[in-house]
């Protein structure tokens, strides 16, 4: 059997991880994040929500140091739990990924008419009274062709991209913030919070899990480590990618409100460029922030194709969907089918323009939680040592309370009609593409440990 190639190395894991966590959400729901929760309310959120998901970051450390399987979530579920277990969290794990990539895709269309205005005509049709238009389109469907032939062609091409669009970008935010931060004043961030503190950190604390989403795709790729890597450094390479990806979040939130009264900027599109502007009184700091948000949407688009194509290969081989998913290319050793399916699946998507956004940050927290609470149900059923079991507890904890913010409706900002609808759609999708291997055989996929012990 062909298998996947082992081209991967530490920089190109902690890329892959903070690429995929880390987009433009800092720059096109700025205004919503500060609206949601006001300065201090976000940057607590990112930093609180940095903190709970260590204990989750060290359960999927061990989990992809026993088990480096393609499959991610569905291998370690299936090690202890039913068939369908495995299924139901590989595909809600999947909807995670897979939904970030149309969302990028419309939004590159949305940051390249800002840029350009004469990019915001010939509206084809609108949906949910938002206008979608044709350059829009091309430039977000063009964007699709070139991750798609990416990681069609060979996850070291895929890789190498991922590590020069990350690295870059961390470079400009840099330089941007420092840029900023000598015009601003302390006054601007009154009030610290929009509403009571609590609520504003719960808030903004229920799209959090959204955009930390991308630690655990290191699982994904595990089996594309190279052979010199070593295995101990997938915790490193995720712990690194939780701290890095939250102060990230906190400091680019606390830098906008700094240079510009935050409460001016809630209705404003793409409110960090404008605040920057502002404060310096130049285009070219936006030339700059534009720049970086273009170069990080590319690295978060490829980062979540990597996953979710992973994903859905590992399904496929496994038998729990169409078996030729799990097809990989004699030349490349790359999942072809899974990435040409995913590639047509993210195109269709984003003709629904601009009205997905919000709706797909709400449905994409859910999504990731339950993985992540499923994940450490799973490593708990393992039997680790005592520091593993409280990892994992701990994992449980935090994923449940963070669930409830999305579910109950006592709670402000809960699951609407939009959301629901969303969500049934997609399990609704999985039960009709869902395959039943021959028991005789079984899922084909690696073997897990009877216990993982903490190293």
């Amino acid at each position: 059997m062909i298998s996947l190639a082992r081209k991967l190395r530490l920089a190109d894991f902690f890329s892959l991880a903070f690429g995929t966590m880390v987009g433009v959400g800092w720059l096109v729901v700025m205004d919503d994040w500060l609206a949601r929760g006001g300065p201090l309310g976000v940057v607590l959120a990112f930093l609180v929500g940095g903190l709970v998901l260590l204990p989750i970051g060290v359960v999927y450390g061990h989990l992809v140091r026993a088990m480096p399987d393609a499959a991610g979530e569905v291998a370690y579920t299936a090690a202890v739990f039913h068939q369908s277990v495995s299924f139901a969290t590989g595909w809600i794990m999947l909807l995670a990924y897979y939904i970030v990539c149309p969302w990028e895709a419309v939004a590159i269309g949305r940051i390249a008419g800002y840029l350009f205005p004469a990019l915001n005509s010939i509206e084809l049709y609108r949906v949910a009274g938002k206008p979608v238009y044709l350059p829009h389109l091309v430039i977000g469907l063009a964007l699709t062709v070139l991750i798609t032939f990416l990681n069609y062609r060979g996850i070291r091409l895929s890789a190498s991209v991922q590590n020069w669009m990350t690295f870059a970008v961390l470079a400009l935010t840099i330089g941007f913030v420092t840029a900023g931060v000598s015009h601003g004043s302390l006054a601007n961030m009154e009030p610290l919070f929009n509403g009571s503190p609590l609520v504003s950190v719960v808030l903004v604390l229920q799209v959090v899990p959204y955009f930390m989403t991308g630690f655990e795709s290191i699982g994904k790729a595990s089996e594309e480590a190279s052979t010199e890597f070593q295995p101990q450094r997938f915790m490193l390479a995720i712990l690194l990618a939780i701290v890095i990806g939250s102060l990230f979040y906190a400091v680019v939130t606390a830098a906008v409100a700094y240079v510009d009264p935050w409460q001016s900027l809630v209705h404003e599109r793409f409110a960090t460029a404008v605040a920057f502007e502002r404060a310096i009184g130049s285009r070219s700091i936006v030339r700059v922030i534009m720049a970086t948000a273009l170069l990080s949407l590319v690295k978060i688009f490829n980062g979540n194709f990597v996953a979710a194509s992973r994903l859905l290969f590992g399904l496929g081989r496994r038998g729990l969907t169409d078996p030729r998913l799990g097809y990989v290319h004699p030349l490349n050793r790359t999942p072809s089918v899974a990435v040409l399916i995913l590639g047509a699946a993210t195109a269709a998507l984003m003709f629904a323009g601009s009205s997905v956004l919000v709706p797909i940050t709400e449905v994409g927290s859910l999504a990731s939680l339950l993985g992540w609470m499923a994940s450490c149900a799973a490593f708990l059923a393992m039997r680790p040592s005592p520091f593993g079991r409280a990892a994992a507890v701990t994992g449980l904890v935090v994923t449940a309370l963070l669930i409830l913010l999305k579910v109950l409706p006592q709670v402000p900002g809960h699951f609407t009609v939009y959301e629901w609808l969303a969500l049934t759609i997609w399990i609704a999708l999985g039960l009709l593409l869902r395959r039943y291997p021959d028991k005789k055989q079984g899922p084909r996929g690696r073997a897990a440990p009877r216990s993982i012990r903490f190293f």
